[in-house]
């Protein structure tokens, strides 16, 4: 049976490409397609510039797929989880792998279709070439864990194909630690990076934008504590030692946690700076830093950095005069977020 990936980006299509060379049948998602279906090729390049290919099928949409699929990843936004979930509503019992940043995927697709569901953690850090390929920028992978239905076959499978193609992969047992352990990964250097326009190097290189990560990871880990979880290793990411880390004199740890940061997103920007720089449509940013406050709230505690910092992402995004105001300039973001020099 064939597994289809919807989400045509960088992240879609490695898993496509790592399912199809591992031996499994699959489709993708292509909606600029001019014909319902046609037989494709996703290309994947290494880090040391080797290119490797991988047979699939493009389809225009989910419902030009020949017959139903064993499996669906949704490989997209968060903000565009809903609308592709909506787009498989043929096919309600077919198992779903979610991939999307943040906490909450699992909770939408839960709540509109009746199959197995398998939560995914994507560590690899990718991005599209100019010619349609896919670029591996650093050692990641990804995770899988179990969330409902018998799956544990399946991911055993999955493991499996990724494994083949040379592409990292784990399974986990509790889903909601390894969500909130990559939400955590994705905190790093995310947000502030966006408000200020500075790469993540830099961030963890200011004394003062330091202070504020350190102040938002630790709310992150203060809400794991709160519902019981403790954090996991990830492929290539292991937030167990980032807190750690965080508990170190500030000179001494900073300088590591910047060498850390750098290579585990290779060449790429965090993606709110990207948003962020482009000035249109939405950001995760309340999936992210937005779900660390909303969870505190529910425990009755404040996660006020993280609040803080998905308001500010908001606000950059949305108005220019703001980005401006606040690019280059960590003083101006301290003073915004409250954070002591």
């Amino acid at each position: 049976m064939t597994d289809l990936v919807v989400g045509g980006g960088a992240v879609g299509s490695l898993i496509a490409w790592g399912l199809a060379r591992g031996g499994r049948d699959v489709a993708i998602v292509r909606r600029r397609l001019e014909v319902a279906a046609r037989p494709g090729i996703v290309t994947v390049v290494a880090r040391t510039g080797e290119r490797r290919d991988a047979a699939v099928a493009e389809v225009r949409s989910p419902a030009d797929l020949a017959a139903a699929p064993e499996l669906i990843v949704f490989a997209v936004k968060m903000f565009d989880l809903g609308e592709a979930v909506a787009s498989c509503e043929a096919w309600p019992e077919a198992a779903a792998l979610t991939v999307s940043n943040g906490i909450g995927a699992e909770g939408l697709v839960a709540g509109r279709r009746s199959g197995g569901l398998i939560a995914g953690s994507v560590t690899a850090s990718v991005e599209l070439g100019t010619d349609g390929s896919t670029h591996r920028l650093n050692r990641g992978g990804i995770a899988l864990a179990p969330v409902r239905g018998a799956v544990d076959a399946l991911i055993e499978a999955l493991v499996g194909a990724f494994e083949a193609a040379g592409l990292r992969a784990v399974r986990r047992d509790d889903a909601a630690a390894m969500k909130w352990s990559k939400l955590i990964a994705n905190l790093v250097a995310n947000a502030t990076s966006a408000i200020v326009d500075l790469p993540p190097g830099e961030v963890y290189a200011d004394p003062a934008l330091y202070r504020i990560e350190r102040r938002q990871l630790l709310e992150a880990f203060a809400v794991m504590r709160l519902k019981a979880l403790e954090p996991v290793s990830l492929p290539g990411i292991d937030v167990r030692l980032l807190r750690l880390g965080l508990r170190l004199p500030d000179p001494l740890v900073r300088p590591i946690i910047r060498r850390v940061v750098a290579g585990a997103r290779g060449r790429k920007d965090p993606s709110l700076r990207l948003h962020a720089g482009s000035g249109s449509g939405p950001t995760e940013v309340a999936w992210l830093n937005g779900a660390v406050a909303d969870e505190a709230a529910r425990h009755g505690r404040t996660a006020p950095i993280n609040r803080r910092l998905a308001e500010l992402v908001a606000s950059v995004v949305a108005d220019q005069e703001r980005r401006d105001w606040f690019r280059g300039r960590p003083d101006r973001l301290v003073e915004a977020v409250g954070a002591p020099d």
